[in-house]
């Protein structure tokens, strides 16, 4: 198991323990879902995006050493990204499993709303913060019908929102709606 992120200055574990990771790799293969990307989740995540007014949205998949977006939306790329300062990256597909907020929506298996990510001890010092101008998070666990969580939805801004509740109920149907393709495509395989 790799080391678990510390700040330094704070001793905040930064990235939560998920003891659940090597169930849910098994069961993310047993579906056919988690590593490699989905034209469906790439146009959910757009939608996502679009309901949202959120530059970025994924549908993200974690194991036990990194997450995987199965599906993402990205603003288009015309030079710099909006809101980008110079020196910072896109999102990709795959980032450390100690990076960004999704792995604390596993572990918490609710939906976690961060208007203005500095605004949060815990949370300000994530490396995403740092590498594409994370300032706004958005997020709710995909929970299957074996009470797993298989993964997550989420969006994230450049600038703090005002997400509200109806940004989180939006979120939670959102993330029940996939839920619900994924078990409707595991009746259909064979």
């Amino acid at each position: 198991m790799p080391p678990k992120a510390y700040d330094a200055t704070s001793h905040l574990l930064l990235t939560p323990e998920d003891s659940e990771a090597p169930h849910r790799v098994v069961r993310l293969r047993e579906l056919g879902i988690g590593g490699a990307p989905v034209a469906e989740f790439d146009e959910f995540a757009r939608d996502l995006a679009r309901l949202t007014g959120a530059p970025y949205a994924m549908v993200n998949f974690i194991d036990e050493h990194r997450q995987f977006f199965a599906g993402l939306h990205t603003p288009p790329a015309s030079g710099a990204e909006p809101g980008t300062a110079p020196g910072r990256s896109v999102p990709g597909r795959v980032m450390p499993r100690d990076h960004g907020y999704c792995p604390h929506v596993i572990a918490r298996r609710r939906a976690l709303v961060l208007e203005d990510v500095c605004d949060y001890p815990r949370f300000a010092g994530n490396p995403m913060v740092d590498e594409i101008g994370v300032r706004s998070y958005l997020g709710a666990p995909l929970m299957d019908r074996t009470g797993m969580a298989l993964g997550t939805v989420c969006v994230v801004a450049q600038e703090p929102r005002p997400w509200g509740l109806q940004g989180l109920q939006t979120i939670k149907a959102k993330a029940a709606d996939l839920v619900a393709g994924i078990l409707r495509r595991e009746r259909r395989s064979p």
